[in-house]
């Protein structure tokens, strides 16, 4: 579908449309693993879409999917396994045997 020459609708003409091709192509970001900078990033490279637009429509992304965002980040964290806390029960104490 072409929009005044280009390949995505015109943000002031259809911003409805235009919101809805960020989304999916947020969503294209997501299912490459893509951080939030990295798919802003990669939007305004290669789809020449403003960041502000990416950020904000993936923060309403964010307010409507919070469960799966969460999910999503721990995932991706580069964190995930260096980072957790080990949870050890260390006793030193001498055991009372029955005697």
């Amino acid at each position: 579908m072409m929009y005044h020459g280009h390949r995505l609708p015109c943000l002031h003409c259809q911003p409805q449309s235009y919101i809805r091709v960020v989304q999916h192509l947020i969503e294209r970001c997501l299912l490459l693993h893509m951080s939030r900078d990295d798919c802003i990033r990669a939007l305004a490279k290669h789809a020449n879409i403003q960041p502000l637009v990416t950020l904000t429509v993936w923060e309403e992304l964010l307010k409507e999917n919070r469960g799966f965002f969460q999910a999503y980040f721990h995932a991706i964290s580069p964190r995930h396994f260096n980072n957790r806390p080990i949870e050890r029960n260390l006793n030193f104490t001498r055991r009372k045997f029955g005697r």
